[in-house]
């Protein structure tokens, strides 16, 4: 069968440059679009119902949204419209939520709130009327108007190995969050993947686990890395990997980096602290994201590839040759699209 594909676009762009990149995405070759759900962002469900209707084959869904800041009905709803709209390529991504306690949302008990918002939305989209009294939520006789006429598959996006679990046993798609995956990394998801679905009785080949690989490809390799800098050194100082020897020193300033940027890693005006650039170097940017030209980026596909995963989630980078999100997401897709064949054959 090969390789399945999935495409992130964070929409830091106009609603009609969302839309123009996941047709360029469809066109490519990826089989998934998600689109995400990020505070004070373009709404992410209004651009997917757009992408719809531009679209006719890839599949569509936040990556990922939560049960926080839209409540478990709300995603039931948004999910079977564009499950309509769509004619059947809805999925529906789901996690903790990122950048809720900026704007003063709380997230408590997250693995309770995913597990009720789960049992919540599939018995809603299945026609149920729905009771509920859970830690997190309550409802009481709530019945969707129009439920949608194919199931909408769940995906649930993570780096806890408990929320892990929990995608093993309710989830269709293990979203692994980790950005760094090694043998003994790629081991323990599988692990807790097939430990929740033991627990639910069923198998965890049944499960599609899809680690999510940061993408930022160009013909000019060099500053394909370049402009992935910030996302690496983000994630190198938040899981600090005890394979991955760095001078102490050296992490040192890359964290107080991290720290003087501004801004998402992802945001089209966020401040790049230019010593980045010599404190992260070429063989730690591998360690983290698939960046370079597309023979590079086919290359390092094919060691992830070894890994013996089915899937990848591909967060895209833009190439940062100025303010335009859209200009740098479009080559990072066009430079990809040159290997995509051969990258979904391995």
């Amino acid at each position: 069968m090969g390789l399945r594909l999935e495409a992130e676009i964070t929409p830091a762009m106009s609603a009609a440059e969302v839309v123009k990149l996941t047709r360029l995405a469809e066109d490519a070759g990826f089989d998934r679009v998600g689109i995400s759900d990020v505070p004070l962002y373009p709404d992410c469900f209004q651009l997917l119902t757009l992408c719809a209707q531009a679209t006719r084959r890839v599949h569509l869904g936040p990556l990922v949204t939560n049960p926080y800041s839209h409540h478990p009905v709300l995603l039931a709803s948004a999910a079977a419209t564009l499950q309509e709209v769509s004619a059947g390529r809805a999925f529906l991504g789901l996690g903790w939520g990122a950048g809720l306690e900026e704007i003063g949302i709380a997230q408590p008990k997250p693995v309770a709130a995913l597990r009720e918002s789960i049992s919540i939305i599939n018995g809603l989209l299945g026609g149920k009327t729905i009771t509920h009294h859970g830690s997190v939520f309550h409802l009481s006789g709530a019945t969707l108007v129009r439920k949608p006429q194919q199931r909408v598959p769940i995906g649930i996006g993570t780096r806890s190995p408990q929320t892990m679990r929990l995608a093993g046993e309710l989830a269709d798609i293990a979203i692994v969050g980790a950005r760094h995956m090694t043998a003994d990394t790629a081991r323990n998801y599988r692990n807790w993947v097939a430990q929740g679905a033991s627990r639910a009785g069923h198998r965890a080949a049944d499960v599609e686990i899809a680690p999510r690989l940061t993408l930022c490809a160009s013909r000019d390799g060099a500053f394909a890395k370049r402009s992935v800098k910030l996302h690496v050194a983000y994630y190198l100082t938040l899981l600090k990997p005890p394979e991955l020897v760095i001078d102490p020193r050296r992490m040192e300033k890359i964290e107080a980096a991290v720290h003087r940027a501004s801004g998402w890693y992802f945001a089209p005006d966020v401040f790049y602290p230019p010593e980045l650039h010599e404190l992260v170097g070429d063989d730690i940017v591998e360690r983290f994201a698939i960046a370079g030209t597309p023979n590079e980026c086919l290359a390092q596909m094919r060691q992830f590839a070894q890994m013996g995963f089915s899937s990848a989630s591909m967060n895209l980078a833009a190439v940062r040759r100025g303010p335009s999100m859209y200009d740098g997401l479009r080559e990072t897709i066009t430079a990809f699209a040159e290997v995509i064949d051969q990258v979904k054959r391995l």
